[in-house]
């Protein structure tokens, strides 16, 4: 398993048990898997129109657990190649329970090959021989099922008919016994190859069942995916050649239709597919709708370059219209983007332009219209932040992508279509983070500059009321200097008459000044006057105040001395 690809563990439809859409009600569509063609490149397509669920292409078990080399060539998944089952060709219960251990991160599920009739498989013991052996399916399913710690993990077996149908049963129903998940049936015997499908056989194992049936073998159309539905009852159909020729046949197409092979172009580039398998799925894609003759010249081709050459001269139609719907695709997602950033342009070198004062684009911003744009300006300003930090993030998650696409496939000899068409994708990115950044970048500056502008306004506003004030202030600085000097010169005129008035006034201010202190020095001395004698009359109010006492109190004695005679007396 490469590296690159061990990331996919974290899609969520990994989280849902394929069992769940056996028993929704519809026909289940199964792409089969096909030794060398259902890789991740084909499943992607698939997946596209309508395909359900995928198999991977039968890997030998020991192989995979044994060689580093052959797990990275065998097996790769991607964060989109989901829900997936992985095949295995094994005859060792240990070895296909490590191998799918090893794969259990990475996929929902296993299948052990019981079904092919290689003749090299069946020498070795794997594909259709295992019919034979109940025992070591049954084995090889509890071991697994024992080793795998999560309990939604899927084991399923792929098997043909005997020629005895109640042998198949049997096999079956051992094989439900045993914990399997469900069953893919390929109504033919080993012997088989072009017969008629056996689609009786597949309904009578149905019958027998309460796990999942899948019926496999010669669908080549959706109409016919349905009938087989219908016929055997089945849970879901599986399909191998009928894809191959037509990876849209379940979307409802009965033959390949020209999208699908641009899709199919570039999904291959895009993974690196090898020109083989490239070359190989062009051919049993464009079989229909090419004559006898195209396909010798198709098939002759020994280069990606000389089969896009081709494609795009037979079929320049499909490719100019699809180039168109890549430029729509690029006008929604991008052209809006990029306009607003020439439009950020234009309006800074117009705010720049040295003769429009900021006065004048005071006034501009000052009109009713934006008024009202003004009120939500904040909100708009911090929205459009936001969107363009997200597609600038998403800009630099595109570039880091292919930068290391372009790194590894630059290093590979073998994908070197694969890595011009990545260097075109990175080409894309890098564009597209330039446009974002710069839009950010000066939708910031036109923020600044706008408020710059209105800032410098108010200023320049507020320097000329003051220059106003200033200019009012020396005008009326001027008229009171001129007062005075009028003033001045009356006072000149007057002159003499007002010195003689002011001395004689003031003459007799001295005088008036003179008299008030000589009367105010006999009143100071009056008033000593009065103090001493206020203390004199004092002091002698004290004395006789106190003879006062002196007598009172003999005049008591006396009196009680003749009151002590009168008693005694009587």
């Amino acid at each position: 398993m490469k590296s690159d690809c061990k990331k996919a563990t974290v899609c969520q439809e990994r989280k849902k048990d394929p069992i769940e859409m056996f028993h929704s009600g519809q026909v289940v569509k199964i792409c089969a898997p096909m030794v060398r063609y259902s890789k991740l490149a084909f499943r992607t397509l698939v997946r596209k129109y309508s395909c359900d669920l995928c198999y991977t292409p039968m890997i030998v078990a020991a192989d995979f657990v044994k060689s580093i080399k052959a797990r990275d060539s065998e097996f790769t998944t991607n964060q989109g190649d989901c829900p997936l089952i992985v095949q295995f060709a094994a005859n060792d219960a240990r070895l296909l329970s490590d191998a799918a251990c090893i794969v259990c991160p990475y996929a929902n599920g296993i299948d052990i090959n019981c079904g092919c009739p290689q003749r090299w498989a069946m020498a070795e013991g794997y594909g259709a021989c295992l019919i034979n052996k109940p025992e070591l399916v049954q084995d090889m399913v509890k071991q697994v099922k024992n080793q795998v710690e999560n309990p939604r993990f899927s084991v399923s077996i792929k098997i043909r008919i005997h020629d005895d149908l109640t042998r198949t049963v049997d096999l079956c129903r051992k094989a439900e016994a045993t914990g399997v998940s469900w069953i893919s049936v390929h109504g033919r015997t080993v012997e088989e190859r072009h017969q008629p499908v056996h689609y009786d056989a597949i309904k009578i194992i149905k019958e027998n069942m309460s796990i999942p049936v899948i019926a496999n073998g010669d669908i080549k159309s959706l109409k016919e995916a349905e009938n087989v539905w219908q016929i055997t009852g089945a849970d879901g159909v599986m399909v191998a050649r009928g894809l191959l020729a037509n990876p849209a046949m379940f979307a409802g197409y009965e033959e390949t239709p020209l999208k699908c092979i641009w899709d199919w172009v570039d999904i291959a580039l895009e993974l690196g597919t090898p020109y083989m398998c490239f070359h190989q799925h062009l051919m049993y894609m464009m079989e229909k709708i090419t004559s006898r003759q195209e396909k010798r010249v198709f098939n002759a081709l020994s280069s990606t370059s000389a089969v896009l050459d081709y494609l795009t001269d037979h079929y320049g139609i499909l490719g100019e219209d699809r180039t168109r719907c890549e430029e729509k695709k690029m006008t929604l997602q991008w052209a809006a983007v990029a306009t607003f950033l020439y439009a950020e342009i234009g309006l800074i070198l117009i705010f720049c332009l040295p003769f429009i004062p900021p006065q004048r684009w005071q006034k501009i911003f000052s009109f009713h219209v934006w008024g009202k744009i003004a009120t939500f300006w904040n909100k708009a300003f911090l929205t459009i932040i936001v969107l363009l930090i997200v597609l600038f993030l998403d800009a630099v998650r595109e570039v880091r992508k292919y930068s290391t696409a372009h790194t590894i496939e630059k290093s590979a000899t073998s994908r070197p279509n694969a890595y011009e068409h990545t260097q075109m994708k990175l080409f894309r990115s890098q564009r597209n983070l330039y446009i974002s950044g710069f839009s950010l970048f000066f939708w910031l500056v036109l923020r600044r500059l706008v408020t710059l502008i209105t800032q410098l306004a108010k200023e320049l506003s507020a320097k000329r009321m003051l220059k106003n004030q200033a200019e009012n202030t020396n005008e009326a600085a001027k008229q009171y200097m001129e007062e005075n000097e009028k003033l001045k010169q009356m006072l000149k005129s007057q002159g003499m008459k007002e010195e003689y008035i002011l001395e004689a006034e003031n003459k007799k201010l001295v005088e008036d000044q003179e008299k008030l202190k000589t009367e105010l020095k006999k009143t100071s001395d009056a008033l000593f006057k009065a103090q001493n004698d206020l203390m004199t009359m004092k002091m002698q109010s004290e004395r006789l105040s106190k003879e006062y006492d002196r007598l009172l109190k003999e005049h008591s004695e006396l009196q009680g001395h003749l009151e002590k005679g009168n008693k005694k007396g009587l």
